[in-house]
């Protein structure tokens, strides 16, 4: 009985391996042309040292945007975003309400934060992207480093889908954001997972 069962898995393997996730880290399936951000599936984290006791991370959602991309220039895309000041979240409800304060985000006066690129340097599925950011009320270059993680057609939406993961570190004191440093660390660590799909 057992050998039965270890043929029929056996037989089944080939199946099993020849099958391949829709996305692949594979710039050449990404034709010329404007996408848009997926919103749904777009996270902004960020990680400050609490007190030299912990890293702590907090998320934002609802990133809307384009990037506008041309295989045969990649150093010319084109990246725009805005996030809403109003989509950050914490482990910590009334922490939330805190990061909305003019202590911090000041999400009344500054509903939304802006990156738009302003240089692009391509190296196969790597890339440094440089670009404004408008933080606070206050713009200062910022450069990301990303990396494509794939790219194909999306089995439930039918059409292309591809997406990046970003990094990079600020300083909040430059966009005027200064409370409690050096307690809640002024460094704050960007850790982003960027989807875009056809329109």
């Amino acid at each position: 009985m057992r050998a039965l069962i270890a043929l029929a898995l056996f037989a089944t393997a080939p199946v099993a391996f020849a099958q391949e996730l829709p996305g692949q880290a594979d710039a050449s399936r990404v034709p010329a042309g404007t996408y848009v951000v997926d919103t749904g599936h777009t996270q902004v984290d960020f990680t400050v040292n609490h007190f030299g006791f912990s890293q702590f991370t907090g998320q934002v959602g609802g990133t809307t945007g384009s990037l506008t991309i041309d295989p045969a220039n990649p150093n010319d895309a084109k990246l725009d975003i805005t996030i809403p000041t109003s989509g950050i979240v914490t482990t910590v409800a009334a922490l939330d309400k805190h990061l909305a304060s003019p202590d911090f985000f000041d999400s009344a006066k500054y509903p939304t934060i802006r990156f738009v690129s302003t240089k692009v340097v391509v190296s196969g599925t790597k890339a440094q992207v440089t670009g404004d950011l408008t933080l606070h009320g206050v713009t200062k270059p910022v450069t990301l480093d990303t990396t494509l993680v794939g790219a194909g057609t999306n089995p439930m939406m039918k059409k292309l889908n591809f997406g990046f993961e970003a990094t990079s570190t600020i300083k909040r004191s430059d966009f005027g954001m200064d409370k409690y440093v050096p307690f809640v660390s002024d460094e704050v660590k960007l850790h982003i997972n960027a989807a875009f799909s056809a329109k």
